[in-house]
């Protein structure tokens, strides 16, 4: 798994590639803890290159939402395959976290 992070116009970019499983879930959870240690009220997951989503993994996302709703704030998934957009459709967790097709999409959401 690899993570970057980027920071523009308000809105914090966190981009996973890879699998998101639970070899990698501790990880994942300590870069989005890290990027959600300011005042950070928008967030943005582009998973175009998420090839796998385990139950972990989903914890990760979930909690980030959590956070993001204790904040006022808005979180964005952005650009699932659709195995992962399938993951989030079968759990019902697409209802709890909005979900756009692109990332110019998932950035217009949160602006």
């Amino acid at each position: 798994m690899e993570i970057s992070q980027k920071e523009e116009n308000g809105i914090v970019s966190i981009a996973i590639k890879g699998r998101l499983d639970a070899d990698s879930s501790l990880e994942a959870e300590q870069v989005v803890k890290e990027a959600l240690g300011g005042d950070t009220n928008r967030l943005l997951f582009n998973l175009g290159e998420l090839e796998y989503l385990s139950s972990a993994g989903l914890r990760v996302l979930l909690s980030a939402a959590k956070e993001m709703r204790r904040r006022d704030g808005k979180i964005v998934l952005c650009a699932l395959n659709e195995f992962v957009k399938e993951i989030f459709e079968v759990s019902g967790f697409q209802s709890l976290i909005p979900i756009t097709e692109s990332v110019e999409s998932g950035i217009e959401a949160l602006s």
